[in-house]
């Protein structure tokens, strides 16, 4: 069912797009100037929320479990405060731009990305400061999923004579806290592949080497992708192959390794491994009791988290339910093609990020970024949605959301 349209004459409470049909401006009554006004004004209030959206951006892999969130006050169409969450437990976003406005604030509007919170956590509720700012007018992007919050927040400013505003440039917010949607709403954490090959779909030659088929560019963006998502994981067939650090290389600029997740059935990682020793950040290996119990009391003598499952491999679905249980949203996946089909299998992978690079490497032999037995028909595919596409030259980056049929399990492993 379609949402319903707004009487004529009044301008909508809910914006989902600045792109209106022929048939909606006909329902706008008035001169033409008075049209003109209207749409201005809309632009205007999608420019303040795109600035509450490029604020809340900034606190990228320093807010989770928290979502990122932006705010500003305006008033008379200027920005008289701004602010952004910058960390778990410190202050809201909108704190900051009340305490930024000081007692300006009273009598103005604030937009923010995300529905003001109404509840105690290690900050106090935000629609308490709201209220007692005297801001006469909230314009948020969405309403919030946490369960603690959601309408509630909407409803305790609208009690208190605080006009609210709902849905402006919703799917951007959105897309900006897909992590913390997904992990709200499905209980574990948001699964990202990533994944660079070759025009002809290869991500190694047939002798293995791997160094490098993306650019300088591409390479720089994982290290940045790395410090904005909560862990990476990868196979033991990487750890095997590859050695690799799986910390983020950006410099002092921004520094933040995420926790490093090794799945690895049996403990073959090698105690003198890159991963185990090029960070501080949390190093969790998943096995099972099919491992050498010696090595495993090695590995977390070293500092190691070892997760242990029964059976032969380790279920991947039962590991992402226990990562979410220890407040890990998101999940950058930087494996081969073993943990990328097992992934897949089961239904597992949320989002897709890969490199295509200009280059044919060719070969039988040569590994793909999706192994195991594949499908039979094409039929049987699992497509990607909402595909996008953006250049890092000389590669270019394919992003998209899998969307599965109904029979995908979610019983698969990885060994």
């Amino acid at each position: 069912m379609g949402r319903a349209r707004e009487p004529k004459g009044r301008i909508p409470v809910r914006f989902r797009s600045r792109q209106y049909s022929l048939e909606e401006r006909s329902e706008i009554e008035g001169p033409e100037p008075v049209f003109r006004a209207f749409f201005m004004e809309v632009e205007m209030q999608e420019q303040f929320m795109h600035r509450a959206l490029q604020l809340a951006r900034q606190g990228w892999g320093f807010t989770n479990p928290n979502p990122m969130v932006g705010a500003v006050i305006i008033r008379e169409g200027a920005v008289i405060g701004q602010g952004y969450h910058r960390a778990a437990g410190q202050p809201h976003a909108e704190i900051e731009a009340i305490t930024d406005a000081g007692r300006n604030a009273r009598g103005t509007t604030m937009y923010v990305n995300l529905e003001p919170c109404t509840h105690w956590g290690k900050t106090p509720p935000c629609t308490d400061a709201i209220i007692d700012a005297g801001i006469d007018h909230v314009v948020t992007a969405m309403e919030d999923p946490n369960p603690q919050v959601s309408g509630r927040g909407i409803e305790t400013l609208r009690r208190a004579g605080v006009k609210v505003t709902v849905g402006l440039l919703e799917e951007r917010a959105r897309k900006l806290n897909e992590a913390f949607v997904s992990y709200m709403t499905q209980d574990q954490p948001f699964v990202v592949v990533k994944s660079a090959m070759s025009l002809d779909g290869k991500i190694a030659t047939r002798t293995g080497d791997s160094r490098w088929i993306s650019g300088l560019p591409a390479r720089t963006y994982v290290h940045y992708l790395r410090t904005g998502y909560d862990a990476v994981m990868v196979g033991i067939n990487t750890v095997l192959k590859d050695d690799p650090r799986l910390t983020s290389r950006l410099g002092p600029f921004r520094k933040r390794d995420p926790t490093r997740i090794v799945v690895d059935s049996t403990a073959r990682i090698p105690l003198e491994a890159k991963v185990l020793r090029s960070s501080e950040a949390p190093l969790i290996l998943a096995t099972t009791t099919q491992a050498n119990q010696e090595k495993l009391e090695l590995l977390r003598n070293s500092g190691v988290q070892v997760r242990v499952f029964p059976g032969p491999r380790v279920p991947l679905a039962d590991l992402l339910r226990d990562l979410a249980k220890e407040k890990i949203i998101s999940i950058l996946v930087e494996g081969g093609g073993a943990i990328n089909a097992s992934l897949f299998m089961g239904g597992l992978v949320n989002k897709v990020l890969f490199f295509i690079a200009p280059k044919i490497l060719g070969g039988r032999s040569a590994p793909s970024p999706v192994d195991g037995t594949g499908i039979a028909q094409v039929a049987e595919a699992t497509e990607l949605r909402n595909v996008t596409f953006k250049p890092f030259p000389p590669d270019m980056l394919m992003e998209g959301y899998p969307h599965y049929r109904k029979e995908a399990t979610k019983t698969c492993s990885q060994a």
